[in-house]
């Protein structure tokens, strides 16, 4: 049984090692041992959503596993054969249900029958894609790829009470299509939407006057989002925006310390530096794209930002399969390319 290493100090040293390690284990059925999980952080180790990605995928795969619990910076996860089924997972707070979810997503999609998963947790979380954006960005991608995933959203979860709740069901993949996403194509759509939940009247309103001084956006494309049944308080703008080949999402995430226009600010800062390049796909975007376009054995497109997530995303995938990720700049964006290494 030959071990794969991963180093959780790596790169950016953040969940995404531990994640894309665990689903690709599960895939190749190779065993991983991971050594210095997350120890750059502030709180070093396995944190709740962490942990909850680890037996989450230990109960997909009947695996082995050593050193899953809180605050652990050690593992060994010996995984068994994937199995489809109906799961549930509480995360008991506001961890992200979004990360754990694209944590076990690849591994059912290569299963021969349908699954169905329950998650409750964080929907909304400042350091995860929000339930939005998979739904607005990175679903439809997957869909192209012919992966199939259909997620509805039942109760938001905002950080920090969390208590949100979603539910995913999945179709398997028959066979992975190569995509080429190098060029985004002519815009097709745009809206802002703010969401609150448990806040003072006239806080989305201030953020979408931002919004239409600064994107120029006619007023029947912004709306704000009143959500009575959450736990806590909550407050997101998102901005959407369609074109013929794909659709991205840039949201921010109001706080207590930070001024509702600096936070509708952001989100138009973001979203007009993504415009301004060539670039078809986002930095965030980009990131997820990875390990798919990787199990399809080909694909490229560009991006307007090359991350220390992207570059550490790239260096775990290829320990476990067999392709080849070249990062290249060119003009305003970068150009990824990945290919399968040629024996």
């Amino acid at each position: 049984m030959e071990w794969i290493n991963i180093d959780g100090s790596q790169g950016e040293g953040g969940g995404q090692i531990l994640r894309s390690a665990l689903s690709l284990s599960m895939i190749c059925h190779r065993p991983v041992r991971f050594t210095r999980i997350r120890a750059g952080r502030q709180k070093p180790g396995l944190m709740r959503q962490h942990l909850t990605a680890v037996l989450a995928a230990q109960q997909i795969c009947n695996a082995q596993v050593e050193g899953a619990v809180l605050g652990s910076t050690e593992l060994s996860f010996i995984p068994g054969p994937i199995n489809s089924g109906n799961y549930a997972f509480d995360l008991g707070g506001a961890g992200s249900c979004t990360l754990v979810l694209q944590t076990l997503l690849p591994a059912l999609w290569i299963c021969t029958t349908a699954s169905h998963i329950r998650l409750k947790g964080g929907t909304h979380n400042p350091m995860a894609p929000t339930v939005d954006f998979l739904q607005y960005a990175w679903l439809p991608i997957m869909a192209k790829m012919g992966a199939v995933a259909e997620l509805q959203l039942h109760r938001y979860g905002f950080y920090p009470a969390g208590g949100g709740d979603i539910e995913v069901n999945t179709q398997p993949v028959t066979q992975w299509n190569e995509l080429n996403l190098r060029h985004r194509g002519q815009p097709t759509g745009i809206k802002a939407e703010v969401l609150n939940a448990n806040l003072p009247d006239g806080i989305g309103l201030r953020e979408l006057a931002v919004v239409k001084q600064q994107m120029s956006w006619p007023d029947e494309r912004l709306h704000e989002i009143l959500l009575p049944r959450v736990q806590g308080s909550g407050n997101v703008l998102l901005l959407q925006m369609d074109f013929e080949h794909l659709s991205e999402s840039v949201c921010a995430f109001g706080s207590k310390v930070k001024k509702v226009e600096v936070v509708a600010n952001e989100a138009c800062k973001e979203a007009l530096a993504y415009l301004a390049s060539s670039a078809a796909v986002g930095e965030h975007l980009a990131d997820q794209l990875l390990l798919p376009m990787a199990l399809a054995g080909r694909g490229s497109f560009s991006t307007s930002k090359v991350t220390p997530h992207l570059r550490t995303n790239a260096e775990i995938i290829q320990k476990f399969l067999a392709v080849n990720i070249r990062i290249e700049p060119q003009d305003d964006r970068f150009v990824v390319e990945i290919e399968r290494r040629k024996c």
